[in-house]
C-alpha cells in the first residue's frame, strides 16, 4: 500500500483534526521533510546505555560513587579510548578526576609542577573521552547537555577532525585560550559532569532507596538531579511514602527501623522530623528500664553510652506504638488475614510468656507500662499526642514530602521497558506455582493485576483528598504493602517483628517466602510472567532486586536459564556479611547486558586522595554482534509513530487538504 492511495487518503481525512494540530509545529512541507529525515537518522543510532542499580539503603557514598563511575562504565570507556597508549595509574587519575573534578583539581593543583601543561594534557584527553561517549547521540541531545557557559565552545571542540589541517591552530588556540584566561578547572569540571551525564542514557532503580543506611535524602538529592531516571518502588520505599501519606502505623515502623539500626541522621538532619516528642515520653515512661531488646545496631558508628541508652528507650515506645496501631489495623480490615500479628493480647505479662501458633514462649521482657491487658491495643493518651505529633512532622516536612513527590512521579510497582520487566520484590504464586489470587474490596486480582490495582491504592493514599474513608483505606493498603502475606513488595508469609524482639527461641522467627522464590529459576515461570505483562519471552529479561544474593554461599544472581537477573547483591553494610560482596549493578548498552559485582567501597575520601576506585567483576551475559539500534528500542518505536503521522501531514499538506502556513 502506498502513501497515496485511496485507504491512506480516507484515513488522513478521518485524522485532519489531529493533522492540523500537528500543522501548528511542522507548518510547512519542508519542516515536516527535515522533521522526518531528523527522525529517521535518530532511529539508525546506537542504543543508549541503561544503568540498572537495587537496594540502595541510604549508602550514600557507595552510591554516590556508583553513579558517577557508572558502574565501571567509564573505566572501561578510557581503556577503549586509549588502550596501551596510557599507563594504569594515569588512566586511574583520569578516571577519578572524572568522577571528582572540583576536589581532584584542588589536589593535583598542589602536586603538579607544570601546571599549565597538566591543563593542556588533560582537555585533550577530556575533549577524546567527551566525544566518544557523545557519538551515539545526534548533535541536538548533546547541545543539551551542555553547561550554558561553555556549550558553544564544547561543541566545537567535539565536533574537531584531526584531518582538517586548516583548522587545527583554530582549536589549539582555543585550549591555550581557556588555560590563559584562567578557566581550565571551570571547563574540566564542565567536560567531566557532561561526560558523567552521556555514558549512561537511563537510570533505574530497582527499589529500596530508604532505611538502614545513614544517607537515603542525600541519594534522593543526586536521584532529582540525574537526567533521566525511574523508579520500581521497594517494601522500604512504600514504608516512607506511606509515612509521607499520614499513615501512622507506616511513621512508627519508620522510626523503629531508623532507632534500631542508630540512623537518625535522615530523619533529623535530613528532614527535619522532630523526636523531641518521642524522647520526652520514652525517658519518662521507660525510666529505670534496661530496654535490652532494643539496643540499637549500631555496626561502625561511635555513639556515646549515653545516647544508645537513650535510643534504646525510644525504640522501645516506638516499637510497642508500632504494635498497637497495627492491631487495630489488622482488627478493622478482616480481609488482610493477618491475625498472626495479634500477639499484644496473648501475652501473660505474670507468667512472663506468649502464646504464638498455640505454642508458649518465655518473653524477654514483660515491662510494659503503657499496655492495658483488658484493651492491650488502646493507645493511651501520652502514646496518642506522641504518634499525632510525629505524624504531622512527617506530612509537614517540605523536603521530605518534595522527595516522595519525585518518587511517585518518576515511579511504578513495575515497568516493562525495552522488553525487560522490571520489579522490586515478586509476583505472588500459589504452592503449584500459579499467580496467587487476592480479593479486594470484592474483586479479584492476581499477576499483573494485582500490581496494578496496588499501585492505585499507593497513588490514592498519597494523592486523594475528598473522601476520608478512601484514603484511610488505600493508606492501609500502603501498610499492607509493606508487610501482608500477598503483597509483591513484602513476599513473605508473614512477618515476624515481635517475635524477633521478644522471643529467644529462633523458630519462632521464620518468615517463609512466597513461593516465586521457588520457581523463579525456572524459565518456565519467567516466560509465565513474560505472557502476562505482554512480552516476548525470546528476548525479554526480568530484573529483580529485594532479596540479596548470597554470592557467598554460591548463589548466581543469573535464574530462569538467564532470563531473570536479581541485582540486590548487598549495598547496605548490615548485609554484605550474608551476601559476600557489596552489590550487583547491571548494564545494558547497545551490545548486550553486562553484570557487575562489586566489592565494599572504602569511602569517598581514598576514592579521591589514593584514586580507589570500587573494585568491580563484569561477566558479558549477552552480546550481539549486531549492536541493537534506537529503532529497537520503545522510544523508537514512539519515533516510528511520529514518523507515521508525519507522512500523513505531509499528504494533506500535498494533496490540499491542510494549507500550508507561512514561516
Amino acid at each position: 500500500m502506498t502513501l497515496y492511495d485511496e485507504n491512506n487518503i480516507k484515513i488522513i481525512s478521518e485524522d485532519l483534526r489531529y493533522l492540523k494540530l500537528l500543522g501548528t509545529k511542522y507548518p510547512t512541507i519542508s519542516s515536516a521533510s527535515s522533521e522526518i529525515i531528523n527522525l529517521q537518522a535518530i532511529l539508525n543510532l546506537p542504543k543508549g546505555t541503561e544503568h540498572f542499580i537495587s537496594d540502595i539503603h541510604g549508602e550514600y557514598e557507595s552510591f554516590t560513587h556508583m553513579l558517577k563511575n557508572a558502574s565501571g562504565v567509564i573505566k572501561r570507556k578510557l581503556d577503549d579510548i586509549f588502550g596501551t597508549s596510557l599507563m594504569e595509574r594515569d588512566k586511574s587519575s583520569l578516571a577519578t578526576l572524572i568522577y571528582y573534578p572540583e576536589e581532584k583539581i584542588e589536589l593535583l593543583k598542589q602536586k603538579e609542577s607544570n601546571l599549565e601543561e597538566w591543563y593542556k594534557v588533560t582537555l585533550y584527553r577530556l575533549i577524546q573521552v567527551c566525544k566518544s561517549v557523545s557519538s551515539k547521540y545526534t548533535r541536538s541531545k548533546v547541545r543539551k547537555a551542555l553547561p550554558k557557559d561553555f556549550a558553544y565552545i564544547i561543541e566545537e571542540l567535539l565536533n574537531e577532525q584531526a584531518d582538517r589541517i586548516n583548522k587545527q591552530e583554530y582549536y589549539t588556540g582555543i585550549i591555550n585560550t581557556i588555560i590563559e584566561i584562567g578557566c581550565a578547572n571551570s571547563f574540566i569540571i564542565a567536560l567531566s559532569k557532561v561526560i558523567q551525564r552521556l555514558v549512561v542514557d537511563r537510570l533505574h532503580v530497582i527499589g529500596d532507596i530508604y532505611d538502614r543506611g545513614p544517607g537515603a535524602e542525600i541519594v534522593m538529592d543526586a536521584l532529582m538531579d540525574h537526567h533521566s531516571i525511574d523508579f520500581q518502588w521497594g517494601n522500604h520505599d512504600i514504608l516512607w511514602m506511606g509515612a509521607a501519606s499520614g499513615s501512622r502505623a507506616c511513621v512508627a515502623n519508620v522510626l523503629r527501623i531508623s532507632l534500631r539500626y542508630a540512623n537518625l541522621s535522615t530523619l533529623e538532619d535530613g528532614y527535619g522530623i522532630n523526636l523531641l516528642p518521642l524522647a520526652t515520653f520514652a525517658m519518662e515512661t521507660y525510666n529505670n528500664d534496661p530496654c535490652k531488646c532494643f539496643t540499637p545496631r549500631t555496626l561502625d558508628k561511635d555513639i556515646s553510652d549515653s545516647d544508645k541508652y537513650l535510643y534504646s528507650q525510644m525504640h522501645k515506645a516506638i516499637t510497642v506504638i508500632q504494635f498497637k496501631l497495627e492491631g487495630q489495623k489488622i482488627k478493622r480490615r478482616s480481609e488482610f488475614e493477618m491475625d498472626y500479628m495479634l500477639l499484644l493480647d496473648k501475652m501473660d505479662l505474670e507468667e512472663g510468656t506468649v502464646e504464638v501458633n498455640e505454642k508458649k514462649y518465655k518473653l524477654r521482657d514483660t515491662n510494659f507500662p503503657t499496655i492495658d491487658p483488658s484493651d492491650p491495643y488502646k493507645l493511651t493518651e501520652e502514646e496518642e499526642e506522641v504518634i499525632n505529633k510525629l505524624t504531622r512532622s512527617f506530612v509537614n516536612s517540605e523536603k521530605f514530602q518534595t522527595h516522595i513527590r519525585f518518587m511517585y512521579s518518576k515511579g511504578n510497582l513495575y515497568l516493562v521497558y525495552n522488553s525487560n520487566l522490571l520489579y522490586h520484590g515478586c509476583i505472588p504464586l500459589n504452592e503449584d506455582g500459579s499467580f496467587r489470587k487476592l480479593v479486594i474490596e470484592g474483586k479479584e486480582y492476581s499477576g499483573k493485576s494485582m500490581l496494578d490495582i496496588f499501585e492505585h491504592y499507593a497513588r490514592e493514599a498519597y494523592f486523594y483528598k475528598n473522601d476520608t474513608n478512601i484514603k484511610n483505606y488505600a493508606m492501609d493498603m500502603m501498610w499492607y504493602l509493606w508487610c501482608g502475606p500477598y503483597s509483591p513488595l513484602f513476599g513473605k508469609e508473614r512477618i515476624t517483628t515481635f517475635e524477633r524482639y521478644f522471643i529467644e527461641d529462633k523458630e519462632s522467627h521464620k518468615e517463609n517466602k512466597n513461593y516465586y522464590y521457588k520457581y523463579r529459576d525456572s524459565e518456565e515461570l519467567c516466560n509465565r510472567i513474560f505472557e502476562e505483562f505482554g512480552l516476548d519471552p525470546d528476548i525479554s529479561h526480568i530484573i529483580n532486586g529485594h532479596i540479596p544474593v548470597k554470592t557467598i554461599k554460591g548463589e548466581s544472581p543469573v535464574k530462569g536459564n538467564g532470563k531473570l537477573l536479581v541485582i540486590d547483591g548487598g549495598f547496605c553494610r548490615a548485609y554484605q556479611p550474608e551476601t559476600g560482596i557489596a552489590g550487583y549493578t547491571l548494564i545494558y548498552n547497545s551490545y548486550g547486558l553486562l553484570l557487575s559485582s562489586h566489592e565494599p567501597f572504602e569511602s569517598t575520601r581514598k576514592a579521591i586522595e589514593e584514586e580507589h576506585d570500587i573494585l568491580s567483576s563484569t561477566v558479558i551475559l549477552e552480546h550481539s554482534a549486531k549492536r541493537k539500534r534506537v529503532a529497537d528500542t520503545d522510544i523508537g518505536k514512539e519515533l516510528q509513530n511520529q514518523i507515521k503521522d508525519l507522512e500523513k501531514l505531509l499528504i494533506a499538506y500535498k494533496k490540499g487538504l491542510i494549507e500550508e502556513k507561512e514561516v
